[in-house]
């Protein structure tokens, strides 16, 4: 019987029905250490016999993927394909399939709830009362405000949605902006200079640049308001951690928002556990609704190149 491994940390320790087709198509489905990541020799001690992978975030490197012996396809329950060599795997033959757009929804509202608990010291607030202390930060209001998108695609554009609902302005800088997106007259694309500078609040949709260089860096929060808020539900490797530091220290940035790290559990706490700071364990698109839609269209992905 050929294998299917899977590795995404909810589906190793939770199951999903999704999963029954696998099994109904002949397959053996085989599951990684449940609801953690597995390393790189756990993986290679797992995918020999595999013909598919249904794949989390976890690094798939070469080495890992020299071990695939037979292996077909690589499914992502996801969009984002940076953790996978994607020149080892092209060079053994092996597809790379995304769960494009899946859990589009999950992330553009966890943006929006960053958003208006970092601007309302919502955290702050909480933790507070709960030490049974009585402190209050003056907050802002998201109307008239301008709302900097750097990424437009499936998520920036459901976050520009959500903001102009709450009557903002949003900028969005994108290097394959679409021209059929025009959801309002407070909308337009610009510049990337243009988004750093002349925005509130700026949020993250957009993938690593290829070079690995941060798209914020000491020299992009020169170009920012003083005061600007930053929220991160994308990648954790698209900001400086040390000149985020700086900027929350001196004020410059107000407050900053995280939901992904370059390593999860994140090895490096100091950005995590600064007053100005939420951050949240990557859980955009850990909801059962973009669950269900991303393991279904992962398992259609593994099931049509297998066949």
């Amino acid at each position: 019987m050929s294998k299917v491994l899977v590795t995404p940390r909810s589906l190793t320790r939770d199951g999903h029905p999704a999963l029954e087709r696998l099994g109904d198509a002949g397959l053996e489905v085989v599951f990684s250490s449940p609801g953690r990541f597995p390393t790189e020799d756990e993986l290679i001690g797992l995918l020999p016999g595999c013909v598919g992978y249904l794949a989390g975030v976890e690094s798939i490197t070469a080495r890992v993927l020299e071990a695939a012996d037979v292996l077909e396809v690589i499914s992502r329950n996801g969009t984002g394909i940076d953790n996978i060599d994607t020149a080892a795997a092209e060079e053994k033959g092996i597809r790379i399939c995304r769960a494009l757009g899946a859990n589009a929804r999950g992330v553009a509202e966890l943006t929006f709830a960053h958003i208006l608990a970092i601007v309302r010291s919502v955290a702050f607030s909480d933790a507070t009362l709960k030490g049974e202390g009585w402190e209050r930060r003056k907050g802002i209001e998201l109307q008239g405000r301008t709302l900097g998108l750097i990424g437009c695609g499936r998520i920036g554009k459901l976050v520009a949605n959500l903001a102009l609902a709450f009557d903002m302005r949003v900028l969005a800088f994108d290097p394959y902006p679409g021209p059929d997106f025009e959801p309002s007259a407070d909308f337009r694309y610009c510049p990337l200079a243009d988004v750093l500078s002349q925005s509130d609040i700026i949020s993250l949709h957009c993938q690593p640049p290829a070079d690995g260089k941060p798209v914020i860096d000491r020299e992009a929060m020169a170009m920012m308001k003083d005061g600007v808020y930053l929220i991160n539900t994308a990648r954790g490797s698209l900001i400086d951690p040390d000149a985020a530091l700086d900027a929350l220290d001196s004020g410059c940035v107000a407050g900053m928002t995280l939901d992904a790290f370059e390593a999860e559990p994140p090895t490096d706490w100091r950005i995590v556990k600064h007053p100005r700071v939420i951050a949240t364990p990557h859980i955009g698109g850990y909801t059962t609704e973009s669950v269900d839609r991303a393991v279904s269209a992962a398992v259609d992905n593994l099931l049509e190149v297998i066949r």
